[in-house]
Parts: structure tokens; C-alpha cells; sequence
């Protein structure tokens, strides 16, 4: 979140409060501790900063309230942030630097708090303030979009990535983005509108194909990443998931014809390795097999599968000693995902 700089919101707070109350004592310390907590905000060290405001009545002076409501958002208490802002929001000048930062902080601590629909009034009009912030574009992109607003979210993403919204590129990247919060049916249709406005866009062919994978429709992945090849022979992600498929269909000269062509694009990627190990063991190759499977370990030294397959493998050749090894690693690292 863009931070408003110590003099100038130092010497607004001292003027607001000078024609609040009457000059004394009392009122200097305050405009002392909130400059001060303002220092500690900016320098990253925000509880040092509560710790302070709370020797304030929030209650009775918004300015202390928002700032100590920003102070609980940079120490990632979104909750604390909100219950602080929502009641002095309306009190503050709406025009005025502290009023603005609430309204930002309100729309980001709704927004780190899940309260998705909540944080896109207020994110709506920090936009306003800032149009060109590409974080902030991106961040309400991602609520409209898990608000199944589509046609604003893909607006925002376009502003995020500075193209135009209704072309076809902009609901390629809607699409990437919805598929990556698993919004599938959304992100399906942008994707078939970015083919339909460009058939040789590059990548829509193929996280459609990914989504359809995800729903065991195989055959109709199939095809699709065979279009993405078309576009892009050398997409080393595309010929491994053609891989992919071919080894749930069972077929496994295929598989490992298309998964060596995947290597050869980039070979420091475990998961065409570990599948290869797989293929070369269900036709008879243990000596490739175990080759492959120790490849996927050199790059990928926690990848679960790769251990356990190994460890199968080792076990049918008569190594006991090493695949009981190999099934302790892969037991271990499945005892560190579940954690």
C-alpha cells in the first residue's frame, strides 16, 4: 500500500488539530505521537506504533482511530484494521490525506479478510484516486472475479497488464486468472472468446486443455493441446501434458515418446521424469525407470512421488534396504504436507 510521506501528513495533522482545539500542552503531545507512530508505520515497525496510539482516545479523535487502524493493517490484523476504520471513516474528511488512507486500508483489510464483496466499494474508489496502480487494479480484479464478476475483472486485469480490455488477449489473461482461483466455468468461456477472436493466440488452447484435464475429459484435452502444438511446437508444458494423458490412457510408448520430446524443451522440470519412470517401468525398462525416477529426485529432492515410485521400483528389483530408504523420505515429506 502506497505510504503517504512523514512531513506532509505531519504538517496536515498539525494544522487539522490546531483548529480543533485550543493550543496546549495536551494537544502537542498528541500531534508528537501521531507524528511519531507514523515514523514507526513507515519504518515497519507498526506494534511499536499501536503500542503508542492506544495511550490515545481513539475514540474521541479520528485521526488518532485511522491511524491506529492502519498501524493494525501493516502488523496483519486485517480484523483489528477494520474494526478500527469502519466507525471513524465516515468522520473524516473524505478529500483529506488520512481520509483517503482509510479508505484504502478498509478496502484491503476487507480483502485479506475474505470480505470479498466489502472491499470492492472501497477499492472502487481508491481506483479513482489512483488509476495507473497496477497492484491495486490486480487486487480488484481478483474480488470481481470471486464475486463472478467477469467482465469487471477482466477489465481489471487489463488495466493491470496495460492492454485493452475486449481484445482477445485480455480475456486470455481473465482466463489464466479465474482458472488459477478455480473458477473453471468462468475462466472456460474467456478462453473460448480469446480463441474465437484469435485462433492462433498462443496458451489459450492450452490451460483449456489443463481445465479439461482436471475433469478427466481426456480425448477433448488431447485435441486441444495438439492445437496449442500447432501454434507452439517447442511448448515444453503442452508435450508434457500430452504425456500426461497418454499415461492415464494407459499408453505408454506415446508417453514416453512425447515426454522425451518435453525434456528435450527443458529438462530441469521433475514432473516429465517422474512420469518417464513410471512409462519405462510399466513396459519393462527398470534400469531407464530408476534412471528417470533419480533425475526427478536430482531436481525436485522433495517431490513425494518420486521417492515413493522409487521406492516401488527398488522393491520389485530386490533392493530392499534402498526402497525401504526411499519409502521413509517419501513418508516423511507426505507427514510435511499434511502439516
Amino acid at each position: 500500500m502506497p505510504r503517504t510521506g512523514l512531513s506532509a501528513l505531519a504538517i496536515w495533522l498539525i494544522a487539522a488539530v490546531s483548529t480543533a482545539q485550543t493550543p496546549g500542552t495536551a494537544g502537542s503531545n498528541r500531534v508528537a505521537i501521531l507524528a511519531e507512530a507514523r515514523a514507526l508505520v513507515d519504518a515497519g515497525r507498526p506494534t511499536t506504533a499501536i503500542e503508542k496510539l492506544t495511550r490515545l482516545d481513539a475514540g474521541d479523535d479520528p485521526l488518532v482511530a485511522e491511524l491506529l487502524g492502519v498501524a493494525y493493517y501493516h502488523a496483519n490484523d486485517p480484523g483489528k484494521a477494520i474494526e478500527t476504520l469502519t466507525p471513524v471513516v465516515a468522520r473524516l474528511d473524505a478529500a483529506s490525506l488520512a481520509g483517503r488512507e482509510a479508505v484504502q486500508v478498509l478496502g484491503l483489510s476487507h480483502f485479506l479478510a475474505g470480505h470479498l464483496a466489502e472491499s470492492i466499494p472501497y477499492l472502487e474508489q481508491t481506483r479513482k484516486l489512483v488509476p495507473d496502480d497496477i497492484k491495486l487494479a490486480y487486487t480488484l480484479g481478483m474480488a470481481y472475479a470471486q464475486t463472478r464478476q467477469p467482465a469487471k475483472a477482466r477489465e481489471a486485469f487489463a488495466r493491470t497488464f496495460r492492454i485493452e480490455p475486449e481484445s482477445a488477449a485480455a480475456h486470455l489473461l481473465a482466463g489464466q486468472m479465474m482458472n488459477r482461483l478455480e473458477l473453471e466455468d468462468l475462466a472456460e468461456a474467456e478462453l473460448q472468446q480469446a480463441i474465437k477472436m484469435d485462433p492462433k493466440l498462443p496458451e489459450a488452447h492450452y490451460i483449456l486443455a489443463q481445465i479439461a484435464i482436471f475433469r478427466s475429459r481426456l480425448d477433448e484435452a488431447l485435441s486441444l493441446l495438439r492445437d496449442e502444438l500447432a501454434i507452439n511446437p517447442a511448448h515444453a508444458m503442452a508435450l508434457y501434458r500430452v504425456g500426461e494423458v497418454y499415461s492415464r490412457q494407459l499408453k505408454w510408448d506415446e508417453a514416453i515418446a512425447v515426454l522425451q520430446q518435453s525434456l528435450w524443451m527443458n529438462p530441469y522440470f521433475s514432473g516429465p521424469y517422474i512420469l518417464l519412470g513410471r512409462a519405462y517401468s510399466k513396459t519393462g525398462q527398470p534400469a531407464a525407470a530408476e534412471e528417470m525416477l533419480r533425475r526427478a529426485i536430482e531436481y525436485d529432492p522433495n517431490n513425494k512421488s518420486a521417492h515413493y515410485l522409487l521406492g516401488q521400483l527398488l522393491q520389485q528389483t530386490g533392493r530392499s534396504e534402498e526402497a525401504k530408504r526411499e519409502f521413509a523420505i517419501a513418508e516423511r515429506l507426505q507427514g510435511d504436507i499434511k502439516q
